[in-house]
Formats: structure tokens, sequence, C-alpha cells
């Protein structure tokens, strides 16, 4: 387990200690997110689910109107990621869009990874070829509680 990365300042800031190698790394998946966002990949499922569970009509005009909402919102956090990616200290408003730009990344590669809570009782094999996959998405499960919990203390 990662020690804090993300911890709540005196003054309501948000402190963010990461290594090089984390900051290139999360460096590297905003983009990624936002090129996903612009197609209809099934990983997305999870980011825009049905909000109606037996009718297909009124999922289309859910999805009609609420789509390009939702879309927008998950670009400005990403936008808000990238432009601070560096950045030692963030205020609220920008720790709140890496969480949800976490969130966001976190739940997409769950879904390409048919994560199921069986998974987590389960050793996966270093020679699996997804083993790099799931550290990434444990990795940003640390890194997303650490920023809930930073932003919890604050309330």
């Amino acid at each position: 387990m990662l020690g804090s990365r993300i911890r709540r300042t005196r003054d309501g800031h948000y402190e963010v200690r990461l290594d090089p190698w984390e900051r290139n790394l999360l460096r590297s998946l905003p983009g990624q997110l936002r090129d996903l966002l612009a197609t209809d990949d099934p990983a997305l499922e999870r980011l825009y689910p049905p909000a109606y569970s037996s009718d297909d009509d009124h999922n289309a005009e859910y999805s009609r109107l609420m789509r390009d909402d939702l879309t927008a919102g998950r670009l400005s956090c990403i936008d808000v990621m990238e432009r601070t990616i560096d950045a030692d200290r963030l205020d609220e408003d920008q720790m709140s869009a890496w969480l949800g730009a976490l969130n966001d990344l976190r739940l997409v590669l769950g879904t390409r990874l048919d994560v199921t809570e069986e998974m987590y009782e389960q050793q996966l094999p270093d020679d699996d070829p997804r083993a790099g996959a799931f550290a990434l998405y444990a990795y940003l499960g640390v890194l997303e509680e650490q920023v809930v919990e930073a932003l919890a203390r604050g309330l």
C-alpha cells in the first residue's frame, strides 16, 4: 500500500506528494480517456449506465438528453487534471476534479478488465498478461481513496 500521497493542509488546500513516475503515469491517462469518450466503446458502459432497467425507449431519450452534459463534466475534470498534474498544491475544486477523473479512469479500466468482487479474493499470477492493468487499477483505487479521505477532512 502506498503512503499518503494527498493531504489536506490547514489553509484548506491539498498537498499532492507524487513521485515522478506517478506523475508520468497519471499524465498519460487523461488523454486516453478523452479519446475514448468520443467513441461508443463498451468500456464506457459504467460511465453511462441505463437510467431505466427495462425500457429501451426511455433509456434512449435519457441518453439523448443527458450524455452530452455528462461528457462535458468528465472532460472538464480531465482538463483540470491535465493542467495540474505537476502541481504540488491544489484547491478544493481542482481536487474534486481529480477525484472525478480518477473515478472515471478506474471505472473504464475495471469494465475492460471485467473486475468482480470475487477477483479481490484471488491472487493474480505474475505472468498473467493482465497483471500490469490490474496493478494500474489497484493504484488508481488507492489514489482515489486518498483523495476521498483528504476531501472528507474538509467537511
